[in-house]
């Protein structure tokens, strides 16, 4: 059996090592935040400990008996699963909240490590974790991803000026992926909904002002 001493110690290093975790998501606004991150943390220690503690009561009463410890924290990495993705959000063609459910995802991991008794391993993961989530942001701000907009133009009805506005498009260096027609006879107008992409951010901010000064567009959405 684990001593008591040594249940209360991975209980507090993996209510502290998840409320690390958890309060540098707390401080970005994220969902699953230094609560969240610390219970389930500690939760994944716990289940770790019952598992153990199963396996050398089971096998005190028959040596004979041949029992899997690692079964029920298998079966919590699988609920911490469902529990990550209620925070991931799907938004036009954003989605955010990936990197807190990889967070919950990995503090379980860390808990089931320190529930165990592999502190050196818990505690280099968490380590590494935080250095992830907290020095690495910098770096992914610098990387010049594929940003996907919709940008939706209505122009008068009688009016056909797609070659003006894909030109001007291009012409800022955005890729055109799909353009779609909608036509209202109530309104007189003439809709463009036009699927782009660019890795230049301030590209939007321009292609707005561009299209903005044409006096034949008389609204314009740009979305994603």
């Amino acid at each position: 059996m684990i001593p008591t001493y040594e249940i209360f110690i991975r209980l507090f290093l993996g209510a502290l090592i998840g409320g690390i975790v958890g309060f540098e998501r707390e401080v970005h606004g994220r969902a699953a935040g230094f609560r969240t991150q610390l219970i389930v943390c500690v939760a994944s220690v716990l289940i770790m400990i019952v598992s153990e503690n199963y396996y050398f009561h089971i096998h005190s009463l028959d040596p004979t008996l041949r029992i899997d410890p690692a079964r029920i924290s298998a079966g919590a990495l699988i609920g911490i699963g469902f529990l990550g993705a209620g925070v991931i959000v799907k938004s036009g063609f954003a989605i955010r909240g990936l990197t807190t459910a990889a967070s919950i995802w990995i503090v379980s991991a860390i808990g089931l490590a320190i529930g165990g008794g592999l502190y050196l391993e818990g505690i280099s993961t968490a380590v590494i974790t935080i250095i992830a989530l907290m020095s690495l942001r910098s770096v992914e701000k610098k990387i010049k991803v594929q940003r996907y907009k919709i940008i939706s133009i209505s122009t008068p009805l009688n009016e056909d000026r797609e070659n003006i506005i894909t030109a001007a498009i291009l012409e800022h260096g955005f890729h055109i992926h799909s353009i779609n027609f909608e036509k209202s006879r109530s309104k007189g107008e003439l809709t463009y909904n036009i699927t782009v992409s660019c890795r230049d951010k301030n590209a939007i901010k321009t292609i707005f002002h561009k299209l903005s000064s044409m006096d034949f567009i008389n609204n314009l959405v740009i979305s994603g």
